[in-house]
């Protein structure tokens, strides 16, 4: 049975990692081993995100009012006019992919992928590839920008973020510097991608949660502290990149990564 401070740290976890690219699942699925505790499993870390799905509505409190509304006039109206109806269908076409991969491969990533060997591999390697992408991205391009191929490339690379390691956060934001986004447009077509996705698995493993523990005191503490910190994970990250580049993000997976393994290797 989770204790109510160890849920504490978990949303925090939770709320923080889904957000700046270094991997919640990473840090969610580590945090027990390294601590020696027992490992709440999937359905738990699933139900953490309707605290960061709070605060990806919270902060885009705007945004998705001027989304749904263009979302009735293109059903209304059968046609795509506007920015705001534009980038609806976007999100949709970006949000397919990962969709797919989550209901093909639900079982692997509740069991093989939790590895902590595997989970600090994809955190090295996904690092390397956050920084080169930021590094030699030309920048030129903004939110407004994006195309029918781009959110396609971007949902296929969210993917892989069923993988411990990867972040869902990190994959996307990766995608969108390596097609020539601005750091603040891939980070927000990044953070507003992640609402359908994390909306469909919380609907799909929070109720198998409810069974188990019920609303329990753990349980509404750790969503609690997953929505504040997910709020001012967004707030901290567009903010940061304005002005400076992912490299500490990409350089903090890489350390973790090898501290990991390290760990992982010393215990045998």
């Amino acid at each position: 049975m989770i204790t109510w401070f160890q849920a504490l740290v978990l949303g925090l976890l939770q709320g923080l990692a889904e957000f700046l690219p270094v991997s919640s699942s990473a840090h969610l699925s580590l945090a027990p081993w390294l601590l020696g505790w027992t490992d709440p499993g999937l359905s738990f870390d699933v139900a953490l995100h309707v605290g960061t799905l709070i605060a990806i509505l919270w902060y885009f409190w705007g945004e998705w009012i001027s989304l749904l509304r263009a979302a009735g006039q293109i059903v209304s109206t059968r046609k795509i006019v506007t920015v705001e109806q534009q980038r609806v269908i976007l999100l949709i076409i970006a949000t397919i992919p990962g969709a797919i991969a989550g209901l093909l491969l639900e079982k692997k990533a509740d069991v093989a992928f939790r590895s902590p060997a595997l989970t600090a591999s994809a955190l090295i390697i996904a690092g390397l590839l956050l920084w080169l992408a930021d590094r030699v991205a030309t920048a030129q391009r903004n939110l407004n920008e994006i195309t029918m191929r781009d959110a396609l490339l971007i949902g296929c690379a969210q993917m892989f973020a069923l993988i411990p390691g990867v972040s869902r956060s990190g994959s996307t934001i990766t995608a969108g510097r390596a097609l020539g986004f601005d750091r603040n447009g891939a980070a927000a077509f990044s953070f507003l991608m992640s609402m359908p996705i994390i909306a469909a698995a919380a609907i799909l493993k929070v109720p198998h949660v409810i069974r188990e523990t019920g609303f329990s005191a753990p349980l509404l503490i750790g969503v609690a502290a997953s929505a504040i910190s997910g709020w001012v994970a967004i707030s901290v990250l567009l903010r940061y990149v304005s002005r400076h580049s992912y490299g500490v993000f990409a350089i903090y997976r890489i350390v973790l990564g090898v501290v990991v393994l390290a760990i992982y290797f010393m215990r045998g």
